[in-house]
């Protein structure tokens, strides 16, 4: 694992807690709850349609399934074959990108924003989350802010990853440690 990238601060005045983003957020919570989560597995095109309603920028082939939580779509772009998995966790504060042929499971949570311990008054810091093609997160993983994992990756079930994963890791356990190489898939 790489040293991580420096966080960016976010003002939580303007951009978090605005009047227009609280609606936009408002008007999103209704849409998933009455709309998204509801509809039936197969309906991808249906919640594509949905997620690009809000700003997601979501490639034809890409599978949002119905009960991932996602909590600003404007800040999520799905590649090609990505996917993200019922029950999965997207706070989204700053952007989340998915790599082609990405895969989040079940329970995995991607958090994008975190507060200051060192400030008195615990500002609001956000950093993006890459995830590179093929990469796997599997389920009940956590990955924190500002982190990127690299290409074909595997970040373990439960694994707690808060630092960079080098491309074709294996990472397990809190904090992750690689635990193994995958071999490379030559596209």
């Amino acid at each position: 694992m790489s040293d991580r990238r420096p966080r960016a601060r976010v003002d939580p005045a303007p951009a978090a807690i605005s009047a227009a983003n609280r609606a936009l957020r408002l008007a999103w919570a209704l849409a998933w709850y009455l709309l998204y989560r509801p509809s039936p597995t197969p309906l991808f095109g249906w919640r594509r349609l949905l997620l690009r309603c809000f700003g997601a920028r979501i490639d034809r082939t890409a599978k949002p399934y119905p009960g991932a939580r996602i909590w600003a779509p404007w800040n999520l772009t799905m590649r090609a074959f990505s996917c993200i998995a019922s029950s999965a966790d997207c706070y989204c504060v700053a952007p989340i990108d998915f790599g082609e042929y990405v895969t989040v499971s079940q329970y995995a949570y991607l958090c994008t924003a975190s507060h200051d311990i060192r400030d008195a008054a615990m500002t609001l810091i956000a950093a993006p989350i890459t995830l590179e093609r093929r990469c796997w997160i599997a389920a009940g993983a956590f990955v924190g802010p500002g982190v990127r994992v690299g290409a074909g990756a595997v970040v373990a079930a439960r694994a707690t990853v808060v630092r960079d994963v080098a491309a074709w890791a294996v990472v397990a356990g809190n904090p992750a440690r690689v635990v193994g190489q995958r071999p490379v898939i030559q596209d």
